[in-house]
C-alpha cells in the first residue's frame, strides 16, 4: 500500500471513519481540513437503498443549493428564434437550434448543463446516446425542457442542482466549496439532503437512506447523521 502523504495524514488526525458526525460536525471538520493550495470541492455522497436498474426505483431531481455551488456554469439552450434571444438575455453561454444540435454530434461539448424548449426535443432527442451518459440530457422532470428558458437559465446559473442515482445506488453531488463559511455549507448540504429524500420513489423498500458522507476534493470522508438533518 502505497505511502499517504504528510498533508493527507495530517487531514485524517482527530477522525473517527466510523463515527456519524451531526451534520454541522461535520462540515466544519471537512472545512477546517480542505487546505490544498485551490479552492476545494465540498462533496456529498448518498447511498440510497435502491435499484435504479427498476424504473420504480429511479432518483433523480433539481435543487437550488441557497448558497449557490461557487462554481461558474455553463449553459447551452436549444431554442429558436424569441426564446432564443431570452435565452441570451438571461445569460446562456451556448443558444443554437439545428447548428448546436449538429455540433454536439460531433462531440463538441462544451457546456455544464443543457436547456431545452419543448419544440426543439425532435431534434434533441437524437442526441441521447451523446448527453444522455453525461446527464446532460434536457428533461422536464428536473426543468430543463420548459418553454420559459429565461428561469431556467438563472437557476442553473445561480446555483440548482441535477441529480440521478447512479447504478450502484449513489448520488453524488458538489454542495459548494471549501472557501464558503460554515453555515453555508451546511444550509447546502440540508437543502441536498432534504430533496433527495423528497425524492424517494415509490418502489423504494426497507431504509431508503443508508449512508451520507462528505468530504473535500483531497480530503478524507466523514459520515453524517441523517438524523441530523432530517430528524428522521
Amino acid at each position: 500500500m502505497a505511502n499517504k502523504g504528510k498533508r493527507y495524514s495530517k487531514a485524517v488526525d482527530g477522525i473517527d471513519r466510523d463515527k456519524l458526525y451531526s451534520a454541522a460536525e461535520a462540515v466544519k471538520m471537512v472545512k477546517e481540513r480542505a487546505v490544498a493550495k485551490f479552492d476545494e470541492t465540498i462533496e456529498l455522497a448518498m447511498n440510497l437503498g435502491v435499484d435504479p436498474r427498476h424504473a420504480d426505483q429511479m432518483v433523480r431531481g433539481v435543487v437550488a443549493l441557497p448558497a449557490g455551488t461557487g462554481r461558474d456554469v455553463r449553459v447551452a439552450v436549444f431554442a429558436r428564434d424569441a426564446k432564443a434571444d431570452e435565452a441570451k438575455e438571461a445569460g446562456a453561454d451556448i443558444v443554437g437550434a439545428e447548428e448546436l444540435v449538429e455540433k454536439v454530434q460531433k462531440g463538441d461539448i462544451d457546456f455544464d448543463r443543457a436547456i431545452a424548449t419543448p419544440d426543439m426535443m425532435p431534434l434533441v432527442g437524437r442526441l441521447g446516446k451523446v448527453l444522455g451518459p453525461r446527464n446532460l440530457m434536457p428533461n422536464p422532470k428536473v426543468g430543463t425542457v420548459t418553454p420559459d428558458v429565461a428561469a431556467a437559465v438563472k437557476a442553473a446559473k445561480g446555483g440548482s442542482v441535477e441529480f440521478r442515482v447512479e447504478k450502484a445506488g449513489i448520488i453524488h453531488a458538489g454542495v459548494g466549496k471549501a472557501s464558503f463559511k460554515e453555515d453555508q455549507l451546511l444550509e447546502n448540504v440540508k437543502a441536498f439532503i432534504g430533496a433527495v429524500s423528497r425524492a424517494k420513489p415509490s418502489g423504494s423498500k426497507g431504509t431508503y437512506i443508508k449512508r451520507v458522507s462528505v468530504s473535500s476534493t483531497m480530503g478524507p470522508g466523514l459520515k453524517i447523521d441523517v438524523a441530523s438533518v432530517s430528524g428522521e
